[in-house]
């Protein structure tokens, strides 16, 4: 009986365990099975094989239903899953219903979440830009956090190293608040937002570029990206609905088929990650214990090196949940921070306007990207009464229109077959950095389960008086360069009952710190306390900035496995 117990054990043992396949859980994976080791890949959802399961990817508008909007009735029993601006008919599939994964609210907040391989990656924006030197060292110039234990230039190599299998489109644009990368051909900015950027250069001496967006778009395919199976991106701009050439960036589409091709990965879908397994005589992490997704059988596997990968708000839920004698709060949480200091992005808030010039031409096609200003407040020196700053997209087109006032009929049909052109229309959103606070947490309910015998989340997350300043300088700034660029009908629209979430880049409850008192992880993502347990997702960030954080994950995910690597092959881990 003991040998087959050995035996079974040696069946479920690796040398990796990766938790959650979406962007940076794929790159743990592909990093680690690269490097020779036995991975195992654990997803809480359903497989998603990239291009046999993307059901709606080829359909036409009239195969829809519903015309691609959601039932009322659907939308109703879905508040918060819905909310997302890619959110319709053709991707729905792709997030979670409310009612099947519950959590509380302490204060409003929108936990958007997509479980299946892949993750949220099937539906991300897919903007890609580094952080500078500035970013990084925001915290120890202004006091706002502890300090990064990392530098822009420590983690410069990993960014290249991602973007040249990532496949990033951008211009190299010599910005210092803005490094520029490994970059695909851009995409073209239309007529106007080239105008607009020429006004801010002249009008601001170069302080407030306006340069095309940066994205995880392959323009121009190179051979890493062919051996990967992807083709070049052809501008359907239905990136939601999956893409079935490969065109952008994802995990299905990248790093969990290259990680197959080295015969090293085991892929588990349906497993629901209850906790991870400590060993008190080895003082080291051993394991993860899993709940399958649909007989809700318990199973437990052995690694010598575990990756939390889950996405920020469950890999702090998987390590609360982890308790032992050695932690009973939680699996390295001896200063109780865990889940604490959670930080997202501010997205409350757009400028529209109009402009009359240039009517001899317009926009045509699809474009996966607009254009992107980067952060212009408090980059070089304090010099508003709010700390840190904003970035902002920058979106054009023509507006468009039928004149059918007074038509029936054959007259009606023919106007209706005819679109007329009016004004250029110009959109802004802004995206700012909010300040990580200890009251901003998420915690374990001591009452309620979920299906899978998992406690119920607790989040109480909120905007602070920082958010609204910021907020107020953006509509003032931005009225004042769209006023600069003639554009005319400015209007600015917030929406200050909004509840944070929205913008999906939550991040925070583990970060990253030189100090054991006042962080949970080294500049090497592991638990000061369980150092062969890796957090390289979005809760090991120490603050936010402005830029899309994606890119960031993916730099530190690779980082960050290639050291486990090379600690576990000189036995310290």
């Amino acid at each position: 009986m003991s040998n087959l117990n050995i035996d079974a054990i040696k069946k479920r043992s690796f040398d990796a365990i990766v938790i959650g396949s979406g962007i940076s859980g794929g790159w743990s994976a592909k990093e680690l099975c690269d490097k020779g080791l036995k991975t195992l890949l654990l997803e809480r959802g359903p497989n998603v094989e990239h291009i046999v399961d993307y059901p709606t990817a080829m359909m036409d508008p009239w195969d829809f239903k519903y015309d691609k909007q959601m039932p009322r009735d659907y939308l109703k029993a879905n508040t918060i899953g819905g909310r997302p601006h890619n959110f319709q008919e053709d991707s729905a599939h792709f997030y979670v219903k409310d009612s099947e994964h519950p959590y509380l609210q302490d204060k409003p907040f929108d936990w958007i979440r997509g479980y299946q391989v892949g993750g949220k990656g099937l539906m991300w924006a897919r903007g890609t830009q580094r952080w500078s030197k500035y970013d990084f060292e925001g915290p120890a110039r202004d006091g706002f956090s502890i300090e990064w234990p990392i530098s822009y230039d420590e983690l410069a190599p990993w960014y290249s190293h991602v973007e040249i299998f990532a496949g990033i489109s951008g211009n190299r644009d010599g910005l210092e608040q803005l490094p520029d990368g490994e970059f695909l051909p851009p995409h073209e900015q239309t007529c106007v937002e080239k105008h607009f950027s020429e006004t801010m250069a002249k009008k601001y001496k170069n302080t407030r570029p306006a340069i095309i967006g940066r994205c995880a778009h392959l323009t121009e395919p190179k051979p890493i990206h062919l051996k990967q199976g992807r083709g070049k991106c052809v501008n359907r701009n239905l990136c939601q609905r999956g893409c079935p050439h490969g065109g952008y960036f994802s995990s299905n589409s990248s790093t969990i088929p290259w990680a197959r091709m080295t015969g090293k990965l085991t892929l588990r879908h349906d497993s629901v990650v209850h906790s991870i397994i400590f060993d008190e005589k080895k003082n080291k992490a051993i394991g993860v214990r899993v709940v399958d997704r649909q007989t809700k059988a318990i199973s437990e596997y052995f690694a010598k090196i575990i990756f939390v990968n889950a996405a920020t708000i469950n890999s702090n839920l998987v390590l609360l949940n982890s308790k032992s004698r050695r932690f009973p709060n939680g699996l390295g949480n001896d200063n109780g921070l865990l889940g604490k200091y959670m930080h997202f992005h501010n997205f409350r808030t757009t400028i529209s306007a109009e402009y009359e010039g240039m009517l001899d031409r317009m926009s045509a096609g699809n474009r996966p990207n607009g254009s992107y200003i980067p952060r212009f407040r408090n980059v070089f020196k304090q010099e508003t009464d709010f700390l840190r700053g904003y970035a902002a997209g920058l979106y054009t087109g023509r507006m468009t229109y039928n004149d059918t006032e007074g038509l029936l009929g054959e007259e009606l049909k023919e106007s209706l077959s005819h679109r007329k052109y009016g004004n250029w229309y110009v959109g802004s959103h802004m995206m700012g950095e909010t300040i990580p606070k200890e009251e901003s947490r998420v915690w374990l309910d001591d009452k309620q389960v979920d299906a899978w015998g998992v406690p119920l989340l607790n989040i109480s997350i909120d905007f602070d008086e920082n958010d609204n300043k910021m907020i107020e300088d953006f509509h003032v700034q931005m009225s004042e360069m769209y006023s600069a660029a003639g554009f005319s009908n400015i209007k600015t629209h917030h929406t200050p009952n909004e509840p944070p979430g929205g913008d999906i880049h939550e991040m925070g409850g583990i970060r990253m710190g030189k100090d054991p008192k006042t962080s949970l992880l080294n500049k090497w993502n592991q638990l000061h306390h369980c150092p062969n347990v890796i957090v390289s997702d979005g809760a090991c960030m120490t603050t936010n900035s402005t830029q899309n954080p994606s890119l960031t994950f993916m730099a530190i995910a690779a980082r960050a496995a290639n050291h486990a690597v090379e600690e576990l092959k000189k036995g310290n881990l």
